[in-house]
């Protein structure tokens, strides 16, 4: 079985935080930093998942408010048992945010913008709920500088030829000039790109892999998609292309874009 046609999963907060989810906490506090926004603001977390963002707005921002908007009602569970009652969890998409016009001063959204339908609507609605604002998202850089993903999808290219769901074929948006180009046309106002990395540190190779079996996220669906042949063919070339350091952990980069601009 091919891959090609898999949806990709997210519902289950557990195995979506072993995969990503635990770097995507780390990734919100260099946004943030980032950010550098004083404190007493309304924020809204587009996306919020299993609720790292909206976590990390919590414990360094100082908000009047955090409201969390998020489709997956996997992920809104998962986010209200993170974060209790310190935010409001809402379950909706992007384009349709159940929020009151001008309720907010700043909307952010972590590693998002690339799997909304329909991300000129999304935006439209940011600038309802939070005119004269800011918006602020991160995505990771799916093309080059997500090592354990661009090393998995490299090894799917060559098991599978025509199959792959690469993200970074799949999410052209995950680039500078894209995000600059999607927030220009949507009428935002001086939109800026900066990088953001972090260590992805892993104590061997099967703590790198064994997220990956878990099913959720793009990498993960497809993975489980395929029969076991297919599946262990991936893992070995996924493992031919590791380096190692001599104790045996891995030592790997995450890169994620950041973008902001004014509402």
């Amino acid at each position: 079985m091919s891959g090609g046609a898999v949806r990709d999963n997210w519902g289950h907060g557990d195995a979506y935080e072993r995969f990503i989810g635990r770097w995507s906490s780390l990734v919100a506090v260099k946004f943030l930093d980032w950010l550098d926004l004083p404190g007493g603001l309304r924020w809204v977390d587009v996306g919020c998942g299993t609720g790292a963002l909206s976590e990390a707005i919590l414990d360094t921002q100082d908000p009047t408010s955090v409201n969390g908007v998020e489709p997956s009602a996997g992920f809104v569970r998962a986010a209200t048992q993170r974060l209790g009652d310190r935010a409001t969890l809402h379950q909706a998409p992007a384009e349709d945010l159940p929020l009151l016009d001008g309720s907010a001063d700043i909307i952010v959204s972590g590693l998002v913008l690339n799997f909304i339908p329909d991300l000129r609507a999304a935006l439209s609605e940011m600038q309802r709920v939070a005119p004269g604002g800011i918006v602020g998202a991160y995505v990771w850089d799916y093309g080059g500088g997500m090592d354990m993903l661009r090393v998995f999808w490299e090894a799917a290219d060559e098991v599978d030829p025509g199959g792959s769901m690469d993200e970074g074929r799949r999410f052209p948006l995950c680039r500078p000039g894209a995000l600059v180009a999607a927030f220009t046309n949507a009428g935002l106002d001086d939109p800026e790109v900066v990088p953001l990395e972090i260590e992805t540190p892993f104590a061997d190779f099967e703590a790198l892999w064994s997220p990956f079996t878990g099913g959720q996220g793009a990498g993960p669906s497809y993975l489980v998609s395929l029969d076991p042949d297919k599946q262990a063919a991936l893992k070995e070339s996924m493992r031919d292309r590791i380096q190692t350091n001599t104790d045996g952990s891995i030592s790997l980069i995450a890169r994620a874009w950041a973008i902001r601009a004014s509402l």
